[in-house]
């Protein structure tokens, strides 16, 4: 699908969606518990989706209805059959978070995918999986596994992807001993840990830091059932905030000014960058601003990286992203893609493996069709920045969004942006 945009003004406001950090550990935990819970505010995006599908497959019962998915969880890990294949279409935290938990099962389990699914970093399970002598293969196919994971002392890297910590977090507790993981510096998007804990702990498991680097996971714990409200998705309000500091003001709603989320850096980032952002009740004011550069930091946030190289190149003179390495290893290598298609846009751009420098000098036009590179992250950040180019802009692979955030173009019509779909 492609999508044409026109420039043109924002105004008004904008609703977030839910988190769909929140919502995929929200759903894991309320399957692993006995008896019914109701989770509400949840977009049904397709890593949302699959996620349902492979709790369901576990063994959990979930229906949806409207924005909530209620569940009656609870499951017998020996029921399951062995030789299954379990989906994960291109959703890292999912693959990552079952594959810890479908291991209990003490079954032959296939994780399957695609695209970039299956190419993206899987070592760290790998190492772990071996180093317990438990079986574990991975070819262009698909992951295998056989064997549970047995209580002790783990240890992983800490800077490739939190989503390792997560998924052991979430199994852990359900086994017979107590256990560790003690985190290797450098210890990045601890937040993201800090959500799964956030989580565990409303669904009754208790989990403690030793210290900075190494956490404490109680055994034969029980997950209890317990409804939930998930809150908006600070990585997708960066999308209009950028949008707001760069081509008119808008109001956000949604979210919550108490959230563990990372990207809610993308508040003190537009400040850096001299945005005039005023908080309100649920959301923020964010007015159209003379940008100031600054350097950001990306090591608790990697999400926001796509669109931080919007609000980049419309601010005047040299600005630079550190700690960006893992952009390089999402849905695509997102650091080339963005400079890839920022530079067909001439746009100043240069990067090493683990920093992007991009020196701004809008306005900017277009040479050519631009391409999502099948990222949702990358067809969303340059929808933002097409909006205040010298003429129209048409991005390609345009449905990839459904990802993570089905109605994004919706919205962005919804404050003013002409958009297009174009066949």
């Amino acid at each position: 699908m492609k999508v044409e945009i026109t420039p043109s003004k924002c105004s008004g406001s904008v609703h977030l969606p839910p988190s769909k950090s929140m919502s995929h550990r929200a759903i894991i935990c309320a399957s692993l518990a006995k008896g019914r819970s109701i989770i509400s505010n949840v977009a049904f995006s397709d890593d949302i989706l699959v996620t349902i599908a492979g709790m369901q497959q576990l063994g959990a019962h979930i229906e949806t209805k409207d924005d909530q998915v209620i569940i009656d969880g609870g499951i017998d890990f020996a029921s399951f059959a062995d030789n299954q294949d379990v989906f994960c279409k291109e959703s890292g935290s999912t693959l990552r978070f079952f594959i810890p938990i479908f291991s209990l099962t003490n079954k032959n389990v296939s994780f399957t995918g695609e695209n970039r699914l299956l190419k993206r970093p899987q070592k760290v399970y790998e190492d772990l999986f071996h180093e317990k002598q438990l079986h574990y293969t991975q070819d262009a196919s698909c992951i295998r596994i056989q064997g549970s994971l047995q209580p002790g002392a783990y240890s992983l890297a800490g800077d490739v992807s939190s989503q390792f910590i997560s998924g052991l977090l979430f199994a852990l507790p359900l086994l017979k001993q107590d256990s560790t993981i003690h985190i290797q510096a450098p210890y990045e998007s601890r937040s993201y840990v800090d959500l799964t804990l956030q989580m565990l702990a409303h669904y009754g498991i208790d989990v403690v830091y030793q210290d900075p680097y190494t956490l404490y996971i109680k055994g034969n714990q029980t997950y209890q059932a317990a409804d939930y409200t998930i809150e908006g998705d600070y990585s997708q309000a960066g999308f209009f905030a950028v949008l707001a500091a760069i081509n008119n003001d808008l109001t956000i709603t949604g979210l919550s000014h108490d959230s563990k989320q990372g990207d809610k850096q993308i508040i003190d980032i537009l400040r850096d960058f001299h945005v005039d952002v005023t908080p309100i009740p649920f959301g923020y004011e964010i007015k159209k601003s003379q940008l100031s550069p600054a350097t950001i930091n990306l090591e608790n946030c990697p999400d926001l990286g796509p669109i931080l190289n919007v609000l980049q190149m419309y601010t005047q003179k040299e600005s630079t992203i550190i700690n960006a390495g893992r952009l390089r290893l999402k849905e695509s290598d997102r650091i080339l893609a963005m400079e890839n298609e920022l530079q067909a846009c001439s746009v100043n751009y240069s990067s090493t493996p683990d920093t992007i420098t991009i020196h701004g000098n809008p306005p900017y036009e277009a040479t050519r069709q631009l391409s999502g590179h099948k990222d949702h992250r990358i067809v969303m950040a340059l929808a933002i920045a097409a909006t205040c180019m010298k003429d129209k802009v048409i991005i390609d692979e345009a449905e990839y969004i459904n990802k993570s955030y089905p109605t994004f173009f919706e919205d962005l019509a919804s404050v003013g942006i002409e958009v297009h779909y174009v066949k």
